[in-house]
């Protein structure tokens, strides 16, 4: 593992003096190479469904872990789009000129060498390979043991494209055992070789990491969105946002799961929108108003409003005011992601001011919380902490920045 790490840390140091359009050949050289290699690919993937199916995983763990030629060539065209986005490296975010005439530049550079930890979606290997090279940095891959064939054989395609650009294969690596020690080594840190952890998976595997790692983390570790139903908002645009918002996919970490409507649209909003979602097949719990709907509705307990179900369930509460709507965000939310469906610009600019979440929404989804969505590409995660990356973790993100300062000979008296 110590090698691997150090294998990557020199591979950074190649890839961060490397040309875009270096970047961007061995991204297409490696798309091809995917391509190429699809029939071992399916194959390994194959043994990896069956184990999986022998173990006793439910369909939709399947589901996800499983490629067919079609989800191959989507892997495929993904890497390509990553190789096509903008160069994140060499930007000048900042100038400015000292009054001793000192010129100083803030460039963004990549941010070395980044572990990415996963589990069953084989698609993630690429994506993480992919977006951490076109921003220059190394990747350390540790896939789920349930996917562990299929990745081992994407990222050999990968590896060999870097080769055949003429770029260090080790800038992209997999952890070749599936021995959860291995993880452990890699929050270490590999004895100061990985720069960022990017956990990609369940809460068991998110809480692990941030309480484990000992280099700095992008990750969230709940989903809890929430939709707050203004009383200036109009109904039928309410309507379909709270249905996308919770229904389009449960399982995702941007779908809503709580709720929440205005004391003063309570006669003409509450009724319509938990209906509407009765009759889509969602299960509601709420409190005493929202008990008084419809039979169906279940009582909310103090933990539902704290709960991530990924599944159709959503809890609803009517609340006061706009203020005691951010107030419950503030105390049961998880700073991810949060909308507000509002006619009011003056209400919305406040609950965007206010709201604290990497993502707040003004009469829109919460299920946009995705890096395709926000132009990215793809992402490698998402982030709810305060660092830099926060949101959609895309290849900007991916990179940090150093200080340039031009001079004519100044000194400091």
């Amino acid at each position: 593992m110590v090698d691997i790490g150090r294998r990557a840390r020199k591979a950074a140091r190649t890839l961060a003096l490397t040309s875009d359009d270096q970047r961007r050949q061995a991204l297409k050289s490696a798309a091809q190479a995917i391509r190429d290699d699809v029939e071992a690919i399916l194959a390994a993937n194959a043994e990896d469904v069956a184990e999986a199916r022998t173990g006793g995983r439910i369909e939709a763990f399947i589901d996800r872990l499983q490629l067919t030629p079609a989800r191959v060539e989507a892997i495929a065209q993904a890497v390509e789009l990553v190789a096509d986005l903008p160069d994140p490296v060499g930007r000048v975010l900042a100038t400015f000129e000292r009054p001793n005439g000192l010129i100083i530049e803030r460039v963004a550079v990549p941010l070395g060498v980044i572990g990415v930890i996963f589990e069953s979606r084989p698609n993630v290997t690429a994506d993480a390979g992919s977006l951490c090279v076109k921003a220059g940095n190394a990747a350390v891959l540790r896939a789920g043991s349930e996917s562990f064939r299929s990745a081992t054989r994407l990222v050999a395609a990968i590896r060999s494209g870097l080769e055949s650009a003429g770029l260090p294969a080790d800038a992209v690596q997999l952890v070749p055992v599936r021995d959860r020690e291995a993880v452990g080594l890699l929050l270490g840190g590999l004895d100061g070789n990985i720069d960022v952890i990017v956990p990609r998976g369940g809460k068991g595997l998110v809480a692990r990491v941030q309480a484990e790692a000992r280099v700095p983390v992008f990750a969230h570790l709940d989903g809890i969105c929430h939709v707050f139903v203004h009383h200036a908002a109009d109904i039928d645009m309410a309507r379909k946002v709270v249905l996308n918002a919770k229904l389009r996919r449960t399982g995702i970490c941007g779908a809503a799961e709580t709720l929440l409507i205005d004391k003063a649209a309570e006669g003409t909003h509450l009724a319509p929108l938990v209906i509407a979602l009765l009759e889509a097949g969602c299960e509601v719990r709420g409190d005493a108003s929202t008990q008084g709907v419809d039979p169906r509705v279940k009582v909310a307990t103090e933990e539902d409003w704290s709960t991530e179900y990924e599944d159709a369930i959503i809890s609803v509460r009517v609340v006061d005011d706009l203020t005691a709507a951010i107030d419950h965000i503030e105390t049961y939310g998880s700073h991810h992601t949060d909308s507000i469906i509002t006619q009011d610009k003056e209400a919305a600019a406040r609950f965007q001011r206010e709201v604290d979440s990497a993502i707040v929404a003004h009469n829109a989804s919460t299920q946009f919380a995705d890096g395709g969505e926000f132009g990215f590409g793809a992402e490698i995660g998402i982030a709810t902490g305060r660092m830099h990356a926060r949101g959609p973790v895309g290849v900007e993100q991916l990179t940090s920045f150093k200080y340039r300062i031009h001079g004519n000979g100044q000194t400091r008296p």
